[in-house]
């Protein structure tokens, strides 16, 4: 049931987390913060596919 995805920032569209879930528990997209390299600080990273 587990899958894997992708987390892009929203701030640059970089991909650059991928992790995984389950679809079961959580059906819809996730939103996490995560660490931005680019911009060198903490961002909005959304599930792309």
């Amino acid at each position: 049931m587990r899958v894997n995805i992708t987390l892009a920032c929203t701030e640059t569209g970089d991909r650059n987390y991928s992790t995984t879930k389950n679809k079961r528990n959580n059906p819809e997209r996730i939103e996490l913060k995560k660490y931005c390299p680019p911009l060198k600080k903490v961002t909005l990273h959304r599930e792309t596919k």
